[in-house]
């Protein structure tokens, strides 16, 4: 039997849901995590990789993808470095948590360091390199959650313990859909 569904709002919600017509079962859509590491070195680099896949294809990123089912978000975070980097990292710190809610996302980047020194191109990279802080290809980095985990990597490097940071002032313009009714850019 064929399955329809219509946008409902179930009882005690105060939500519309896809709700099933036939058997009233409600498809809750829940927001992506995502999951990453700013793999650092004790000469201040970073290890960065080129992408390979859409979107932002040929730009750069710290290793980070979605979560899978079953993982801790660390673990997530290493095993995408692992696919993107093709390298084995140690997680010492959740450097942040930036929220996405435009594309229904929240990011958890973690700070790490490589467990050994190979490292190469994963299925989903182009290229993957090392980059001194200061040559970081700012104009080139693929979205905007890797930048402000770059910039807060650098704030804490060195310290052993801090806070983790979120989304920073002024970004909800980024991070949040445009209202409805609101101008397009001048």
């Amino acid at each position: 039997m064929p399955t329809k569904f219509s946008l409902q709002r179930p009882q005690g919600d105060d939500h519309l849901r896809q709700v099933c017509d036939t058997c009233g079962f409600i498809n809750y859509v829940n927001p992506k995590i995502v999951a990453g590491v700013v793999v650092g070195d004790d000469r201040g680099r970073v290890l960065l990789c080129r992408r390979a896949i859409e979107p932002r294809l040929g730009f750069w990123t710290v290793p980070a993808g979605f979560m899978e089912e079953g993982e801790t978000t660390s673990q997530g975070a290493a095993r995408e470095v692992w696919e993107e980097a093709q390298a084995k990292v140690h997680i010492d710190a959740l450097l942040g948590i930036y929220e996405v809610p435009r594309i229904s996302q929240v990011h958890f980047m973690y700070r790490g360091v490589l467990i050994g020194d190979e490292f190469g191109a994963g299925p989903e990279s182009l290229e993957v390199a090392w980059f001194d802080y200061e040559n970081i290809p700012w104009g080139e980095l693929a979205f905007p959650t890797g930048t402000w985990a770059l910039k807060d990597w650098a704030k804490v490097r060195g310290q052993e313990t801090f806070m983790p940071f979120s989304n920073p002032a002024g970004s909800e313009h980024i991070t949040h859909a445009k209202p409805k009714n609101a101008p397009d850019s001048v």
